[in-house]
């Protein structure tokens, strides 16, 4: 029997509207959860808003609002994003609101303390208020951000991190630890220097009162990062149910959490730390994508962004989740070009998927009178190959962490039997008369397209539910089915200048 998956986004501060970036995480994640679920896989899939940040209270100062009010309103616009996308998100951890999360912050904070791992000292340095991180000394402008640090001088909590080094390298170097490339070698070479203690904590006036309290030192609130990556526990009820949490964490579930290159070290360092000196098991793997750019250039929500919203009430959720998921490498970094996702639409999905689903709609109407043709001879063997083989094709991909290519080989089934429905011409054959002949054709055809719904689910799930509820179930056509007319998928999309052409 397969292993239990919980898989996970990491969560987003909510310090204004959500961009296309997080939209890539969220199509990705659920692909994978989509996927598990369809091969019979217990999933648990959970997502989430990162609302202690300091950027959120500052941005909430800045809009003259409270800062809880401020993030509930951003933090629903997450939650709405992620329904316009058909995310199946099992749970939902508010990190200021859901009930589970501060226990969970909570028992964390006090496991690490009980094993000797949590002290009190002073802290003098730089900080990154975007990131949310301690700088290294040498920094002088953060990378990420390419931004002045903010120098601070507080007592505060420190984690001993440094104690945990040797265990992290060698079970990365020996792949206990799953990282994906290039991530992997970029951590070790961290960890190649010698690690400092992590502070955890910061000082309640500056943070304005917004965030946990450290437990028993009203003084200080937890540092946003421990409080974030707790969420994953939160998400299983740690410190509050121990069904959840043993059914998702501590059995031999597997553990996945998708996350963006740029908190990689939080992710593969701090959080595997935290929780060995919690004696929980660590993640099994985790899945870093690449950074999704503006035409060419960097997206940021204070600068740079594209909301993903428009483009979803333009065309459907289905074309933004193509695009993300097949013209954006997985584990790579990738480009949005408006120009190249109009033309994707157009090319891949009116006139390749859209238009073989039409095409075989409307010739059974000519054929049988609209009524699904029963089995037949294999009338085309090749095109009925490679739709068997797609299965194992898309589950060696998504293995790889390389969804585009799981639907780029979909495309190639596509592509093959659209030719194939040219070469033998059905059109043709039931305009000379021949309707049994033509019946068998088409019953390949649909056929095929019944294997492409059922493998289009985890990515395309709004067209696979139509292409799959048109032809009869998710596990077998019906014969006799009275099928639709036409099946208008995904209709050509004409941007208004084309549109002042054709006038």
């Amino acid at each position: 029997m397969s292993k239990p998956l919980f898989i996970s986004t990491a969560i987003p501060f909510v310090n204004s509207r959500p961009h296309l970036g997080f939209a890539l995480e969220l199509c990705i994640t659920d692909a994978l959860a989509r996927h598990a679920r369809a091969r019979g896989r217990d999933v648990l899939f959970v997502s989430g808003t990162d609302d202690h940040s300091l950027k959120n209270v500052l941005a909430a100062e800045r809009a003259g609002q409270p800062t809880a009010a401020f993030v509930e309103q951003c933090s629903s616009a997450f939650l709405q994003l992620g329904a316009a996308l058909d995310i199946s998100v099992d749970r939902y951890i508010h990190t200021s609101r859901s009930p589970s999360h501060a226990p969970s912050v909570n028992a964390l904070w006090n496991a690490c303390s009980a094993r000797g791992d949590l002290y009190k000292s002073s802290y003098r340095g730089l900080y990154c208020v975007g990131c949310e991180r301690f700088a290294d000394p040498d920094e002088q402008r953060c990378p990420e951000h390419d931004a002045p640090l903010e120098l601070v001088a507080e007592d505060n909590w420190y984690f001993r991190l440094s104690r945990y080094r040797e265990l992290l390298r060698e079970r990365i170097e020996t792949e206990a630890f799953s990282l994906s490339s290039p991530a992997r070698e970029e951590i070790l070479a961290f960890l190649r220097e010698p690690l400092r203690d992590l502070c955890v904590s910061r000082s309640a006036e500056r943070a304005r009162g917004w965030g946990l309290p450290v437990p028993g030192d009203p003084s200080q609130v937890i540092w946003v990062w421990f409080d974030a990556l707790a969420y994953y526990l939160s998400a299983v009820d740690h410190g509050s149910n121990a069904g959840e949490l043993s059914r998702f964490w501590q059995s031999d579930a597997e553990r996945v959490h998708v996350i963006g290159k740029g908190i990689a070290r939080f992710h593969a360092v701090i959080w595997p730390a935290l929780l060995e000196s919690a004696g929980l098991p660590w993640p099994s793997a985790l899945r870093v994508h690449g950074y999704l750019t503006l035409e060419g250039g960097k997206i940021s929500k204070s600068g740079r962004v594209l909301d993903p919203e428009p483009l979803i009430a333009q065309l459907g959720p289905d074309a933004l989740r193509y695009y993300l998921l097949r013209h954006v490498r997985t584990s790579r970094d990738g480009d949005w070009s408006h120009a190249r996702f109009i033309a994707a639409y157009n090319a891949e999905l009116a006139n390749g998927l859209g238009n073989l689903a039409n095409r075989l709609f409307g010739l059974v109407q000519r054929c049988t009178g609209g009524t699904l043709p029963p089995p037949a001879a294999d009338t085309s063997p090749e095109l009925r190959e490679r739709a068997l083989a797609l299965s194992s094709e898309i589950d060696r991909a998504v293995e790889r962490f390389a969804l585009d290519e799981a639907l780029a080989a979909v495309w190639k089934v596509i592509e093959l039997a659209n030719r194939t429905l040219d070469r033998t011409a059905p059109w043709a054959v039931i305009k000379r008369g021949e309707l049994e002949a033509a019946s068998q054709l088409l019953r390949a055809q649909l056929e095929t397209l019944h294997v492409i719904a059922r493998e289009l689910a985890p990515f395309l799930p709004r067209a696979a539910d139509t292409l799959t509820r048109s032809l009869g179930t998710w596990d077998a056509l019906e014969t006799g089915k009275a099928l639709p007319p036409a099946l208008n998928l995904f209709p050509r999309w004409l941007e208004p200048e084309d549109r002042v052409r054709l006038l």
